[in-house]
C-alpha cells in the first residue's frame, strides 16, 4: 500500500494470526514480565481498548498503536489453547483502522501521550464496582496490573462516605487527606470534619486529630506495655490507619487504667521475686532524680564480678559479632551470661536496705532504677556497711557539702582537661574514638562534645531519579542505648583495624559534609571533579512537571536547536502540560525516542549533561 492510498475509517475483527506489529509503533521492545502482566489483565477484565492499525492488503492488519495488547493476548493464545473456544473476543480482536498511512502514524506516535491514567477518585469508584460485583482483590489487582497492596488501600477509601470521595474528584481534598476519613468509623462526624477541612490546606495530622481527638497510637509507650489483648480483654476499642498502617486504641481512659495496673503489677513483681524493701512504680516515662528529690537518697551499686582472661577474650569476640550482626542464639546467651558475670549483682543485704523505682520507657519496655536508700533508712544502712558513710565523719543527711557548685564545676574542668591533656599523646586513639562515636548514636555517652548536625542531601520527590553512593544513605549509626559496656564495644570496634575505622569515619564525615565559602567549595569541586548528573537525572517527577509549560516550551526548542516556528517546536508547544512533560521525560531517557527525533550526538550529549540553571 502507497503513502498516497486511503481507506475509509472503520473497525473489524481479526484472527490474532492475521494481525502483525508495525513497524510504525514506538514500542518495539517489551519486557516479557509486563507482556505476562498485561495478559492476566485482559484475561480477567476484557480487552477494554481497541487496538488500532493499518490494513495490510492481505487480509490483516499492522497494529500501530497497541503493540503490548497484541504481544499479551499472543502470550494468552500460548498459554491457553483453547483461547478461541473460552474467548472468542480476545482471539479474533477488534481493530479500529486507520484510513490512510498518515492518519496511522499519527496515532503510532500519539498513543503513548494521550494514554491518561485513571484520577485516584476514578480508580477508587471501580474497584469499589468491582468488589460490589464479589471480585475479590487479586482479581482486581490482576484486572488493572496493579499490586494487591495498592487494591486494599483503594478499598479502604472505596468504603469511605461518598461525599469524601466526591470532594476529592472535584479536588477540594487531596488523596492523603481522604487516606485521613479511614480512621473513623462515625459517617456524621467524618461529614462535619470534611466540611471544615474542605477547599483548605489542613495537614494528615491535624485531620487526623479532628476525626479522633482522643485516640492513642499502638506506637506509643502505654499500648506497646499493655498489649492488644490485655486492653481489648479490658473493653479497650481499636481503630486503625491502613495507610499508616497503624493501630489505634481508641479508648484512652481503659488503656491508662490497664496501663497503671500493669505497672503496679510490675513493681510488686520485683518485690516478691527480688526481695527489694520497696518498689514503687511511676507513670512518667523516666526516673527525674531532680524532680523527684531523688538528690536526697542513698545508692548502693551491683557488686561487679570478675572475667577470667578466657573469659575477657571470648566476651570480645562475642560483642565483635555482636556488632557485625551475625551472632547466632546461642551466642547471645553465652554473651549474656558474660555480661551478667560483669554487671554483678545486689546483695540480700543491699536490698534489704534499699529499693526501686520502675517506669515504662518509649520503646514500651520496664526500666529499672535499683539500689535507691531513701533518706529515712540511711543511718540504718550505714550502721549494717550497706551504705558507705561520708569521708569526713559526719552524717550526710542533710548536711550541706563544704564544695560549692561553682567549686565542684571548676574542679571537673580541670579533671576534664588533664584527660585532654593526656589524650593528646595517642592521635591514633583520638581518630578512633571520634569514628566509632560517629558511626554509633551514643546519646549523653558520646567522648566528644561534637555534634552531628544534618546536612540535607535527599529530595522532597522520594528519590525520584537520584542515586546516591549507598555508604550515604544506609547503616546509620548504630544505636548504643542498650549497650551495657562502652569500653568493651570499643575494644571490638578497634580490633576491627585501621582500614574499616579509616572507612567509618569517611561514611560520616562526608555525609557531613557542607562546602564552605565559594572559593573553598570550588577547590574541592575541582579535586572531586563533582558531576551531579553522576547521580541525578531530570524526569517527570523529580523537574518536569514541577516548571512551567513556557519553560519546557523552551527547553525542548534549545535541547534540539529549534527555532520558535519549527514544526517540532510549535507542534510541541501546542500539547497539554502533562503531554510536554510526558515528551522531555522521554528524551532524557529513552535512546529509541531520541532516535525517533533525529536527535544528533552533539544533541545528546548536551541532554546527557544538561542541568537546571543554579545547579552546576
Amino acid at each position: 500500500m502507497t503513502k498516497h492510498e486511503t481507506l475509509p475509517a472503520t473497525e473489524a475483527r481479526f484472527p490474532l494470526a492475521l494481525l502483525s506489529l508495525s513497524s510504525m509503533n514506538p514500542r518495539q521492545n517489551v519486557p516479557e514480565a509486563e507482556i505476562a502482566e498485561l495478559a492476566d489483565s485482559i484475561r480477567a477484565a476484557g480487552l477494554i481498548q481497541n487496538m488500532a492499525g493499518l490494513a495490510d492488503g492481505q487480509g490483516g492488519a499492522e497494529i500501530v498503536a497497541g503493540g503490548r495488547r497484541l504481544r499479551a493476548l499472543r502470550y494468552l493464545a500460548e498459554q491457553h489453547p483453547d483461547l478461541a473456544a473460552t474467548h472468542p473476543e480476545l482471539a479474533n480482536p477488534m481493530v479500529t483502522l486507520a484510513r490512510d498511512v498518515e492518519t496511522a502514524e499519527a496515532w503510532a506516535n500519539m498513543e503513548n501521550l494521550a494514554r491518561k491514567d485513571l484520577s485516584p477518585a476514578e480508580e477508587i469508584r471501580a474497584y469499589g464496582k468491582m468488589e460490589a460485583k464479589g471480585a475479590p482483590a487479586p482479581v482486581i489487582a490482576r484486572a488493572f496490573a496493579v499490586t494487591e497492596k495498592h487494591v486494599y488501600r483503594r478499598l479502604a477509601l472505596a468504603h469511605l462516605p461518598k461525599p469524601v470521595i466526591d470532594a476529592l474528584a472535584a479536588g477540594e481534598i487531596s488523596l492523603s487527606m481522604a487516606a485521613c476519613f479511614t480512621i473513623s468509623d462515625d459517617e456524621s462526624h467524618s461529614l462535619e470534619v470534611l466540611e471544615r477541612v474542605r477547599g483548605d490546606s489542613w495537614s494528615d495530622y491535624q485531620i487526623k486529630n479532628m476525626l479522633k481527638p482522643d485516640s492513642v497510637k499502638g506506637s506509643d509507650r502505654r499500648a506497646l506495655f499493655v498489649g492488644e489483648e490485655a486492653y481489648k480483654a479490658a473493653g479497650g476499642k481499636i481503630g486503625g490507619d491502613l495507610f499508616a498502617e497503624e493501630v489505634l486504641f481508641d479508648s484512652p481512659d481503659i488503656l491508662e487504667r490497664c496501663f497503671e495496673t500493669a505497672l503496679a503489677e510490675a513493681a510488686k513483681e520485683l518485690v516478691e521475686t527480688e526481695g527489694w524493701k520497696w518498689v514503687e512504680p511511676i507513670t512518667e516515662s523516666y526516673v527525674c532524680s531532680y524532680s523527684m528529690g531523688l538528690t536526697r537518697f542513698g545508692r548502693v551499686y551491683p557488686v561487679e564480678g570478675e572475667l577470667s582472661e578466657d573469659q575477657v577474650a571470648r566476651y570480645e569476640d562475642l560483642v565483635e559479632l555482636a556488632e557485625a550482626e551475625v551472632l547466632d542464639e546461642a551466642g547471645q546467651a553465652e554473651l549474656a551470661t558474660l555480661q551478667g558475670i560483669l554487671d554483678g549483682d545486689y546483695t540480700q543485704d543491699q536490698k534489704a536496705h534499699a529499693g526501686a523505682y520502675v517506669c515504662v520507657n518509649n520503646r514500651g519496655q520496664l526500666d529499672v532504677t535499683a539500689g535507691m536508700v531513701k533518706p529515712e533508712d540511711k543511718k540504718v544502712a550505714i550502721s549494717a556497711g550497706v551504705l558507705s558513710a561520708p569521708a569526713d565523719g559526719t552524717s550526710s543527711i542533710g548536711a550541706k557539702s563544704p564544695i560549692s557548685a561553682k567549686l565542684a564545676d571548676d574542679l571537673a574542668r580541670v579533671a576534664q582537661g588533664a584527660r585532654q591533656h593526656a589524650l593528646l599523646r595517642d592521635p591514633d586513639l583520638v581518630i578512633d574514638l571520634l569514628a566509632y562515636q560517629m558511626s554509633h548514636e551514643m546519646r549523653s555517652d558520646k567522648p566528644f562534645g561534637v555534634s552531628l548536625g544534618e546536612v540535607p542531601n535527599w529530595p522532597t520527590t522520594e528519590g525520584e531519579g537520584y542515586v546516591l553512593d549507598a555508604r550515604l544513605t544506609t547503616s546509620p549509626p548504630r544505636d548504643m542505648w542498650d549497650t551495657k559496656d562502652l569500653g568493651a564495644s570499643f575494644r571490638a570496634f578497634r580490633k576491627k583495624g585501621a582500614d574499616h575505622i579509616r572507612a567509618e569515619l569517611t561514611r560520616f564525615l562526608v555525609a557531613q559534609y557542607q562546602g564552605g565559602d565559594e572559593k573553598l567549595e570550588a577547590l574541592v569541586d575541582k579535586e572531586t571533579k563533582v558531576n551531579i548528573r553522576e547521580v541525578w537525572v531530570p524526569t517527570a517527577k523529580n523537574f518536569f512537571a514541577r516548571v512551567g509549560g513556557p519553560y519546557l516550551n523552551a527547553l525542548w526548542r534549545n535541547l534540539l536547536e529549534l527555532s520558535e516556528d519549527h514544526p517540532t517546536a510549535t507542534t510541541f508547544a501546542k500539547l497539554k502540560k502533562s503531554e510536554k512533560v510526558a515528551k522531555l521525560d522521554q528524551l532524557f531517557s529513552d535512546v529509541e525516542f531520541r532516535t525517533a527525533h533525529n536527535v544528533t550526538e552533539a544533541q545528546a550529549e548536551q541532554i546527557t549533561n544538561w542541568l537546571p540553571e543554579g545547579m552546576g
